[in-house]
């Protein structure tokens, strides 16, 4: 009764495809007569896994001996140390060779595409912060590599590929030295099978030319610098029908003389006056979609923080929205007349006479006096 294929090749009835093949490989290297000349079994045992690995590599052939046994594909081996299998004798054994090394010497006898993708692009796109927050239509105009549309890209005149002469359209040849034969990639074609014998004027054969290309990019509410768009197919053409490849938009925000922008959040510094510190009182502050009235509270200090919840800007992944957080800075004025002077003075011998009306002058002096009372100045 022929040996079970699994068991031959040492694998369990469910192994995937890849653990068939890495078996397969194996076992060829380990009972290959070159590597075994002194033993006879070592060619029955060659024919035998590589007989399995014909049958268990192909889905239909896998599927047909899992139901029916070695009757589901056409005879099986024929017995143990029988010379006849599916596949003949010994005489393919330069193609079994090619499987075994394909990968390291150019891989396989599957003929290459010739098609190549075309490169990605990048552009930076500047943007006004109230552009990058509301979203925006821009047009932008880039270099890049076309079709050529007098050979529709395929680099040769009149659009016709030739049979590549030196691997007859298979795209590998074969490389003879002694008994063995190996296979790779038809270094003038690359394996495509096909050549270029009149090259195209307009591109000399590269199937691609120079352009500048226009587009209209939409541009998301919320975007900040540091995000991209991916742009599929916007890139620069492909050869041979291949793919053009993408276009990445990388955004970068300018400036703002006001805000300045922290993920969601908006920030401004507001100047107000020492009157209305001390005093309160309100203040018309700037967003983005308008104005409106800031509550400045009775002794609110320098660099005080408001926040105004929902004055931000909308996330462009969450569709959450920040908040607009102003920043109080009490300004010194300047430009004095001698009565504002002499006024300021009056406030000032008056707040000597109470100190604990300025917390902040005071508790500064309090921990430069324990500063200096601690290393002995």
């Amino acid at each position: 009764m022929p040996a079970d294929y699994y068991d031959i090749l040492g694998v369990s009835r469910d192994a995937s495809t890849d653990e068939i093949r890495k078996a397969y490989r194996r076992l060829a290297r380990k009972y290959h007569p070159d590597r075994n000349p002194d033993d006879d079994g070592a060619e029955d045992k060659f024919k035998e896994v590589r007989e399995a690995h014909d049958v268990l590599k192909d889905e239909q052939k896998r599927a047909a001996y899992d139901r029916f046994g070695h009757a589901g594909v056409n005879g099986g081996m024929g017995g143990m140390g029988g010379g006849g299998g599916p596949q003949g004798g010994f005489g393919d054994i330069n193609d079994i060779f090619g499987d075994i090394f394909g990968d390291i010497f150019g891989g396989g006898r599957r003929r290459q595409s010739r098609s190549r993708r075309g490169q990605d692009l990048r552009y930076t796109l500047e943007l006004d912060l109230e552009e990058a927050v509301a979203g925006i239509e821009k047009e932008i105009s880039l270099p890049t590599l076309g079709e050529c549309r007098t050979c529709d890209g395929t680099g040769s005149k009149g659009g016709r590929l030739d049979v590549c002469s030196t691997c007859g359209g298979q795209g590998q040849v074969r490389m003879q030295q002694g008994f063995f034969s190996v296979q790779q990639t038809c270094p003038a074609c690359r394996g495509s099978g096909r050549s270029i014998k009149d090259p195209c004027g307009d591109c000399s054969g590269t199937g691609q030319v120079r352009e500048t290309k226009t587009l209209q990019i939409r541009i998301p509410a919320g975007v900040d610098t540091g995000d991209r768009i991916r742009l599929g197919g916007e890139g620069s053409a492909g050869t041979q029908g291949g793919m053009a490849g993408d276009l990445y938009v990388d955004v970068q925000v300018r400036p703002h003389p006001l805000f300045q922008r922290d993920g969601d959040d908006l920030h401004c510094e507001v100047p107000i006056t020492i009157t209305t510190a001390a005093l309160g009182g309100q203040l018309k502050v700037p967003t983005l979609d308008g104005s409106l009235m800031l509550k400045i509270p009775p002794e609110t200090q320098s660099g005080k923080l408001f926040r105004v919840r929902g004055k931000g800007v909308q996330s462009v992944r969450s569709r959450s929205t920040g908040d607009l957080i102003c920043r109080v800075e009490v300004e010194t004025p300047v430009n004095l007349s001698r009565e504002q002077k002499d006024l300021l003075k009056q406030l000032q011998e008056s707040l000597d006479d109470q100190p604990e009306q300025s917390p902040q002058s005071s508790g500064w002096t309090d921990r430069v006096k324990s500063f200096f009372d601690r290393m002995g100045f």
